[in-house]
């Protein structure tokens, strides 16, 4: 009976690790890429788009002309996801706006949870068409929130229509959801 070849496991040995190592390069790089490179991409790219609804945060607001020729409604919708122990609403569920006219709402949050929680807006503007037209010039969706157990806060928006929007667009839907980022930011914390 002859003996296996030692020489040949351990050179496949060998290639499994170096092979290990490298899947576990490229996962930890997609980690890397999708926790810190991917979300100020995304930002800048939703930024010059006006893709996916997030609308200019630049405002040009000294040179803005109020048109008080017509009315839009601006509508708001509020949603948390299921994993964030928050209760979002907020503080009114329309308003008339002129387009240029710079409008203030407010929103409101509360922590439910035993500890404090980390959590981030993500908005939408429907329909897309109108994203472009819709400046924020203060929003709580431009940060994290952090709120200590228990904690309530009150969160202004505040924006304008920027009065080129196609005449046709007479109502914007402006929708928020919430979701947790507490294990994202303990963990780019350590």
């Amino acid at each position: 009976m002859s003996q296996p070849d030692t020489g040949n496991n351990e050179s496949t040995a060998a290639k499994n690790r170096r092979l290990l190592l490298r899947l576990g390069m490229v996962v930890v790089g997609m980690f890397v890429f999708a926790v810190f490179l991917m979300p100020p991409i995304y930002d800048a790219f939703c930024e010059l788009t006006g893709l996916n609804g997030k609308g200019s945060t630049k405002a040009a607001v000294a040179s803005t002309r109020v048109d008080d020729s017509r009315t839009l409604t601006m509508e708001f919708l509020v949603d948390t996801d299921k994993a964030l122990p928050w209760d979002f609403t907020r503080g009114t569920t329309a308003v008339q706006v002129h387009p240029g006219q710079i409008t203030k709402t407010m929103f409101f949050v509360k922590n439910r949870d035993s500890q404090a929680v980390t959590g981030r807006a993500v908005p939408s503007i429907s329909p897309g068409e109108a994203a472009k037209y819709v400046k924020k010039t203060e929003c709580f969706c431009f940060r994290e929130q952090r709120l200590a157990a228990g904690e309530g806060k009150a969160m202004p928006m505040i924006f304008y229509v920027d009065p080129a929007i196609p005449e046709h667009i007479t109502t914007v839907t402006l929708s928020y959801k919430f979701y947790n980022l507490t294990d994202q930011v303990q963990t780019a914390s350590r």
